[in-house]
C-alpha cells in the first residue's frame, strides 16, 4: 500500500511539473505569433500580403464594390477654418462636387463679406469677392482651373492648379480606388498601435514620388480613422506632414461616409468639415465641369 501511494504522489508531482512547463511554454507561443504581426521580422512579401489584406477590408468596410465603383460624390456641408494659434476664424458652407480623379466643383456660400478673405484663402487666390448671392465657386478640371465671382469668370494661375493636382495624388479615395494598381508601389504593413484612442493596424504607402501615406485601420470595424500624408517640401526641403482624422461614419449610398473631416497640417489644425448630406453617382451634366458652365450660372 505504501509502495502504491508512493507511486501516485510521483505521478502526481511529475503531473503537476508538466503542468507548469506548459503553462510556462503558452508565452513563448503567444510571442511566436505575435513575432509573425511583427513588422521588423516580416519577410517583404509577407508584409505586403498582409497590408493589402488590411486594405482589402478597409474598401469592404467602405461598401465593397460599391465603394470602388464610385465615379462622382456631391457633398453639403460646413467648414471651419483656424488661424495659426488654433481659434475658429469662421464658417463657411459649401458643396463639393467631383468626378475621379481629378474634377472637382466647389460652391462656397457665405452670409458675410467679412468671410470671403477665409475663401480666398480656401481657394489660394487673392482678391477673390463674393458674388450678389454670396457666392464663389472654384472649378477644377484637370490641369486647368477656373473661379465664378462678383467680376465673372476668371482662369486660375499655375499655381493654384498644380496645388489642386498635387492634392489629387493625395486624395484618400484615389489612392484606395485608383492608384493602388500603379507601378511602383511599395505597400508594407506597420503593425498595430493606437489612433485616436482606437486600436488600429497600420499600413504604408509608398508611391513611385516618394509620397509616404499611413493608413490606420479599424481593428474592428476596419474603417480609416486616420491617414498621414509625408511630402518633402519643395521650398525648404523639410519633410511636411498632413493629418486627416475621420468620424462618424454613416451609410450614405450603400458607401459608408465619414461626415466629419480634421485636418492638421505639421502638428497645427487647420480645418475641419462637418457634412450634412453626400451623394454618389449623381449624373452630373455633361459641361458641370467646364468654365460655360460658370458662364451660364
Amino acid at each position: 500500500m505504501r509502495m502504491k501511494c508512493s507511486h501516485f504522489v510521483l505521478a502526481a508531482a511529475l503531473l503537476s511539473a508538466a503542468g507548469a512547463a506548459l503553462h510556462a511554454a503558452s508565452p513563448h507561443r503567444a510571442s511566436r505569433h505575435e513575432e509573425q504581426q511583427n513588422p521588423e521580422t516580416m519577410m517583404p512579401e509577407q508584409s505586403e500580403a498582409k497590408a493589402r489584406q488590411v486594405l482589402s477590408d478597409l474598401i469592404n468596410a467602405r461598401g465593397g464594390a460599391a465603394y470602388l465603383e464610385m465615379r462622382e460624390s456631391q457633398c453639403h456641408g460646413q467648414r471651419a477654418q483656424f488661424g495659426h494659434n488654433e481659434a475658429v476664424t469662421g464658417y463657411v458652407a459649401f458643396t463639393d462636387s467631383r468626378t475621379y480623379p481629378d474634377k472637382d466643383r466647389v460652391e462656397y456660400t457665405a452670409k458675410s463679406h467679412n468671410l470671403k478673405s477665409i475663401i480666398n484663402v480656401f481657394i489660394g487666390v487673392e482678391g477673390l469677392d463674393l458674388t450678389h448671392g454670396g457666392e464663389i465657386v472654384a472649378l477644377y478640371n484637370g490641369d486647368r482651373g477656373w473661379t465664378l465671382d462678383k467680376s465673372g469668370v476668371t482662369e486660375l494661375p499655375v499655381t493654384a492648379t498644380a496645388e489642386f493636382q498635387e492634392q489629387t495624388k493625395r486624395n484618400i479615395d484615389n489612392l484606395l480606388r485608383i492608384r493602388l494598381k500603379e507601378p511602383g508601389m511599395i505597400i508594407r504593413y506597420g503593425g498595430i498601435g493606437t489612433a485616436d484612442l482606437k486600436e488600429v493596424e497600420w499600413v504604408e504607402i509608398t508611391d513611385s514620388e516618394d509620397r509616404i501615406f499611413r493608413l490606420a485601420v479599424d481593428h474592428s470595424t476596419h474603417l480609416l480613422v486616420e491617414s498621414i500624408v509625408t511630402t518633402i517640401n519643395e521650398e525648404t526641403k523639410q519633410r511636411d506632414e498632413d493629418l486627416t482624422r475621420y468620424t462618424n461614419y454613416q451609410l450614405k449610398d450603400t458607401v459608408w461616409t465619414p461626415l466629419q473631416v480634421s485636418r492638421e497640417h505639421d502638428g497645427r489644425r487647420v480645418s475641419q468639415f462637418f457634412y450634412d448630406t453626400c451623394r454618389y453617382n449623381p449624373g452630373f451634366p455633361s459641361d458641370f465641369f467646364e468654365p460655360s458652365s460658370l458662364k451660364k450660372k
